[in-house]
This record gives C-alpha cells, sequence and structure tokens, in this order.
C-alpha cells in the first residue's frame, strides 16, 4: 500500500476526530409531505418547538401547545425527541412521550397537525471551522425565519 492510500485509509478509519452531527428539522406540507421550511442547529443545541415566541421554531397552529416538543441531547451522544405538549406528539400514528431520534423521521405535532422531519447529517470540521458554526446543506438551503404560520 502507498502512503498516500495509507493516509487516507488512516484518516476514514477514525471519522469522529473530523466530523460532528448538525441537526436538520423540515416541516413538511400538510398534503402532499414535501418540504415547506427548515431549520439546521449545531450539535448540542436543544430545540423547543411549540407556539411560543421563546422557542427555536415557532409555530401558529391552534393544536400546537406553547412548548409542545424538544428534540434535545441524550446522554449517549445521539438525540432524544420529548413530548411537552397537551396534545401530544406522535410517530407513525402511534403516541410517543421521548424517543431516541433517528435519521429521516417523521413526527408529527398532535394527532392532525403539523408534521416535522428530523435529519441528522455529518459536518466536517475542518481547519477555520469551528464545532457547533451552522453549515449550509443541500438541497434546500437555509431559511432565517423561525417564524412559520401554518393554517
Amino acid at each position: 500500500m502507498n502512503s498516500r492510500a495509507s493516509d487516507e485509509l488512516q484518516a476514514n478509519s477514525n471519522p469522529s476526530s473530523n466530523t460532528t452531527s448538525v441537526i436538520i428539522l423540515t416541516l413538511l406540507h400538510p398534503l402532499q409531505a414535501v418540504p415547506v421550511q427548515h431549520w439546521t442547529f449545531e450539535p448540542g443545541s436543544s430545540i423547543r418547538i411549540g407556539r411560543s415566541t421563546d422557542n427555536e421554531v415557532i409555530l401558529y397552529s391552534a393544536v400546537v401547545s406553547r412548548h409542545h416538543v424538544e428534540v434535545r441531547p441524550s446522554g449517549d451522544g445521539g438525540w432524544e425527541v420529548v413530548n411537552l405538549g397537551a396534545n401530544g406528539t406522535y410517530m407513525d400514528g402511534k403516541r410517543i412521550t421521548k424517543m431516541q431520534v433517528f435519521d429521516g423521521m417523521v413526527i408529527r405535532l398532535a394527532s392532525s397537525g403539523p408534521q416535522i422531519q428530523i435529519r441528522i447529517e455529518e459536518a466536517e470540521v475542518g481547519e477555520g471551522t469551528q464545532s457547533g458554526q451552522k453549515r449550509n446543506l443541500p438541497p434546500l438551503g437555509e431559511d432565517k425565519s423561525k417564524d412559520t404560520l401554518i393554517t
């Protein structure tokens, strides 16, 4: 094995030293399940979703509680979803109180409320990039607005 191949193998064998996870929340269209808006958060963030303006993601919907759900780091280095709302949080039609996040999962706020897809992506931490810094992620682009009106 030449030294370049050896260096590449060594660099790829320990991805945790050069990468970090970012979490992307995507609001899905209520009828077509296509992305409407998304938010990207840095590692270690606790992300609260609800109607109140002190949430990281604000959704104006009659069925969404002021503080409806929280996506937060779990003790094992992953993420968890915790229901805070009176109307519940659902996954695959089943009410959840607390659940480990997996990439691509879709939660619904209340039994008939907005749906949010949760994606976890690895971001490289290189020279000049600090861990926890936001990065542009295709294909949706970054929406700076955190308020969303749902009718």
